[in-house]
């Protein structure tokens, strides 16, 4: 029996961006973008962390606040 791996499609209904109401291509990019953002920046966080405790919350939060919206905000479908 073989497992496929797929590509993760997200899905965000009842925006008003676009006449559909639902956005498929945003999330999707928008999470692969927080994925790659994520893998390399919470490491780092996670020395800084150890140093300067706010720094290090600030670099590891960053994938969620600033790159998955900036993302999703700027693909309207």
């Amino acid at each position: 029996m073989a497992l496929g791996i797929g590509i993760p499609i997200c899905v965000q209904c009842g925006t008003a961006s676009n006449p559909c109401r639902c956005k498929v291509v945003g999330p999707t990019v928008g999470f692969l973008a927080f994925a790659v953002a994520a893998v390399v920046e919470w490491p780092v966080g996670a020395l800084v962390y150890c140093f300067r405790h706010g720094k290090g919350r600030q670099i590891m939060a960053h994938p969620a606040t600033k790159v998955y919206p900036s993302v999703i905000n700027a693909i309207p479908i």
